[in-house]
């Protein structure tokens, strides 16, 4: 199998668009559900904290109930279940009350597999393609909580960070000190940017979240793509949050989300690292 996806480029690239949009299913509960497993956390906590007795609930984590429609509880059937395909074949709207599916099921299906074909095309089949599949999938994942929430979950930005790390004891990305400094950087240049902030206007302009998912990405790409992390992810931000501003007409006290603009920076970080670094030099 494996000499097949290495002889036979085009198995490669569909067994990566496939696995992509199955990947990016999978993402869509998480996304919807990550934030409520953490939410009745927090309430078991404040309960524990007041010596009440736990909350009796269903059971419920990325696995269990099995997925269902909102409105009627309408279990998801497997045929209701593929990727994109069931989401055209239904027209978008619950096959049981004709309650709407949000069009955002059918975009993360799609954008994870052109993600994962992209890893595919670019890295070919090496542990460099395993590699940024997996910080694909968890930075879609953290784009689209983090949009709905505003939160940016430790449960995926602390392995994140972690799997960085590890992956650059062997160089894969970034040699490990660089990975080690990276890590650090990220870290401490948001955390620097939120108190001078507060200490300014008296208010928070950012999460914790935002300060950890930067530091994972530069473990993931050493602390050299940090400078750039910050310029890209800071100018498509303002670009789109002005946008935001005056479309919508909300004053500009209004939160918006900075994760997603963090991981598409990382996104283009990963397929045009050293592309980018090199503009400074070619300027």
């Amino acid at each position: 199998m494996f000499d097949i996806l290495v002889q036979e480029r085009w198995a490669l690239l569909l067994i990566s668009f496939v696995l992509g949009a199955l990947i990016g299913s999978f993402l869509n509960v998480v996304i919807y559900r990550m934030p409520l497993m953490m939410e009745r956390a927090w309430e078991d906590e404040i309960a524990a904290a007041q010596d009440k007795a736990p909350i009796e609930r269903e059971r419920f984590n990325l696995v269990l109930p099995r997925s269902r429609c909102g409105n009627c509880g309408h279990v998801i059937t497997a045929l209701e279940n593929i990727p994109v395909f069931s989401w055209l074949a239904l027209r978008g709207k619950c096959s049981a009350c004709g309650t709407r599916i949000s069009v955002r099921y059918p975009f993360v299906e799609i954008a994870t597999a052109l993600l994962f074909f992209a890893c595919a095309w670019v890295f070919g089949p090496t542990l460099h393609c395993v590699a940024a599949m997996a910080l694909c999938a968890v930075l879609v994942a953290l784009t689209g909580i983090d949009l709905d929430t505003q939160l940016l979950p430790d449960q995926l930005t602390l392995p994140l960070l972690w799997i960085g790390l590890l992956l650059n004891i062997g160089g894969l990305f970034a040699r490990l000190p660089d990975a080690v400094i990276g890590a650090a950087a990220g870290y401490l240049v948001l955390w620097s940017v939120y108190w001078l902030f507060k200490l300014i206007t008296g208010r928070e302009g950012m999460g914790y979240g935002d300060f950890k998912l930067l530091g994972a990405l530069g473990a993931w790409f050493g602390w050299q793509a940090v400078p750039m992390l910050l310029l890209v992810s800071a100018v498509v931000g303002s670009v789109i949050g002005i946008a935001i501003l005056v479309v919508q007409k909300k004053r500009r006290q209004t939160a918006i989300a900075f994760g997603p603009y963090l991981a598409l920076a990382g996104l283009i970080t990963l397929f045009f690292g050293p592309q980018l670094q090199q503009l400074p030099l070619a300027l």
